[in-house]
Order: structure tokens, then sequence, then C-alpha cells
């Protein structure tokens, strides 16, 4: 197991299940957990923490709950993504932020401040989770300079804890 501290882990109550779902559905438009599949909320040092079936597939950051880069695995989103070219692969996939040259496509309908996922253009994998600095017109636009602060991304201690 990895080193990531997780405090306070509790199951949730249905009714707040349902709208954290709702919430996260709103994100990334599709469906994604139910009560019914046992889901606890628990605390670490950068986020909350949702626990699905004893995996980590949500993350709460500010207020805002989003994906973990093994729930966009497991749910496969169609919505938020930004999409990155191969030269930039191996940065973000060390845990950099993602620079406006870098990025190929992105979703137009991203805010300023929303969490996002980071995919490869290549293959669509996922990378990274991060927070959008820039609209989705701006990102696509590649305007130089920071665009995603990455929050999480594949080979961190968060990845590491679902191993």
């Amino acid at each position: 197991m990895a080193d990531i501290m997780i405090r306070k882990r509790k199951r949730m109550r249905d009714k707040d299940v349902k709208a954290l779902a709702q919430q996260i559905e709103d994100a990334a438009g599709v469906p994604v957990f139910v009560p019914a599949d046992g889901v606890d909320m628990a605390e670490s040092a950068d986020f909350d923490l949702i626990f699905v079936k004893g995996d980590i597939l949500g993350l709460v950051k500010d207020g805002k709950p989003f994906l973990t880069v093994r729930g966009v695995l497991r749910y496969r989103p169609v919505k938020r993504y930004v999409t990155v070219d191969m030269g930039a692969v191996a940065f973000v996939t060390n845990g950099a932020d993602v620079m406006g040259p870098g990025i190929t496509e992105a979703d137009p309908d991203i805010a300023e401040g929303d969490i996002v996922w980071i995919r490869d253009i290549k293959n669509g994998a996922p990378l990274a989770i991060g927070v959008a600095m820039r609209s989705g017109a701006d990102l696509a636009a590649k305007q130089p300079g920071k665009a995603v602060k990455t929050i999480h991304y594949v080979g961190d201690r968060l990845w590491k804890t679902g191993e």
C-alpha cells in the first residue's frame, strides 16, 4: 500500500449518494455509481475521496466532485476532457501541469475552475485529473502558459493506493 493518509471513512446515506452521483454524472456525461454499490466518503490530505465497492473512484476538490483516473477508466466519461499530444504524455504522467501548446483538443463546455480529465491523443487513455485554468475554447486555442493544474495522475500515491 502507498502512503496516502485516509481519515474518517464512513458509509454515505442513500440520498447523499444519489446527489453526489448526479453531480458527477452532470460533469462526466455518463451514469456512475448507485446507492446499492456501497459508497463511502473519506478525507485525505489534498481532497476528499469517494470509495465505490472498496475502490477509490472519485474525489471532491473544493466542493466539486469528479472521478479519479481509475473512475475515468471504469465509467468512460464523454465530457470535460482535455486531449494532449504524445510529447506531453511523459510529463503529465509524472505530475506536470498541462501547458497550452501541448493541447490538441478540449471539451468546449469546460469553464475555468472545472475539474477535467486529461487523455492522450493516440489511445484516448486517461493520464491525469486536473483543474482547468482557462475555458474550453481558450484551452483549444493552444495559448502559451499553464492551462490545467494537475491534482492526480497515473503513478501518484492515490493511484498506487488502488493497486
